[in-house]
């Protein structure tokens, strides 16, 4: 067995040299999948990162009446951090309303003027709701609805909710998510298919130079699995071979954007692709060697019925 792997080994090799334009032709097609795919994984992985940064700024405001006891207000915000649909609950005190009011009109006198001649800060406390899903504010603002419903009308709490305004933002903003998330399913399934068709047919035309000796082999008793030995070792290298080298291709593309994706969409791409290169190996890596593998086991199993 270690004699016949060796000899598997060697004619894997003599074949890949043998046949370097036909090889380096294979590996020019897979490379080309490769980066495609790569560089959709990059886009994916940065579209992904834009959409939780603008998630992560949508949310619903709850206001309460400047008459609003503390009591109340924190029981409210504690039923609303026991929903498994929220994620975080920030409270914002009247003091800290009125802070941020002087300090965003700092420069309208007019609307401080009228602030002061008020004496009384009008502002009541508030609350930030943000769920953990954008399709969870439906039903996060139903039950705030729901607790409002239930005041008494001579001792309101909630001013009012602005989920109504935000409604038509959130909708829209979900239904990007999910457009995008599908299209990305959609899109690397597709590059997948055709990057191994691709690769099937350019691998079939080195191994069809082969097939005069695949057929001799098969004549004389070699077995199957001896006979598709090299031409699977050789699919390995076109993967391994191609995977790198789009590696390779990728890596400028990536530190010249990086700068731009950093300011614009708030992910540094290059970071990504340096912190998570492993993956972005094993992935593009391993699927040259999986279609180079596949390509090659069926394009020799044409050659082994005589």
């Amino acid at each position: 067995m270690w004699i016949a792997f060796k000899r598997v080994v060697r004619s894997g090799f003599v074949g890949f040299w043998r046949n370097a334009f036909v090889s380096a032709a294979a590996i020019f097609v897979m490379t080309v999948a490769l980066f495609v795919i790569g560089i959709t994984m990059l886009i994916d992985q940065l579209l992904g990162a834009s959409l939780t940064n603008v998630q992560s700024k949508v949310d619903i405001n709850v206001y309460f009446v400047t008459e609003a006891e503390l009591l109340d207000i924190n029981a409210l915000q504690m039923s609303l951090e026991s929903l498994p649909e929220v994620a975080e609950v920030t409270f914002t005190s009247r003091e800290d309303a009125l802070a941020e009011f002087r300090e965003r009109h700092s420069g309208d006198e007019l609307t401080i003027q009228a602030l002061e001649e008020l004496g009384d800060n009008p502002l009541g406390a508030s609350l930030a709701i943000r769920a953990k899903e954008t399709s969870q504010y439906e039903g996060v603002a139903r039950f705030l609805e729901e607790q409002q419903g239930q005041e008494l009308s001579t001792a309101p709490l909630i001013d009012r909710i602005n989920f109504s305004r935000n409604r038509e933002a959130i909708e829209r903003l979900t239904a990007i998510i999910d457009a995008v998330e599908r299209s990305s399913v959609i899109v690397m399934v597709v590059l997948v298919v055709a990057a191994v068709m691709i690769t099937f047919n350019t691998i079939r035309l080195a191994i069809y130079t082969s097939r005069e000796e695949i057929s001799v082999m098969r004549l004389v008793g070699a077995s199957n699995a001896f006979i598709r030995g090299p031409f699977m070792l050789q699919g390995v290298m076109y993967g391994v071979i191609s995977g790198v080298l789009a590696l390779l291709v990728i890596y400028p593309i990536v530190l010249w954007l990086g700068p731009a994706t950093s300011s614009f969409f708030l992910f540094d791409i290059f970071e990504y692709f340096v912190s998570d290169f492993a993956y972005l190996f094993g992935v593009i890596v391993g699927v040259g060697v999986a279609m180079g593998l596949l390509s090659s086991i069926l394009a020799v199993s044409r050659y082994l019925r005589v």
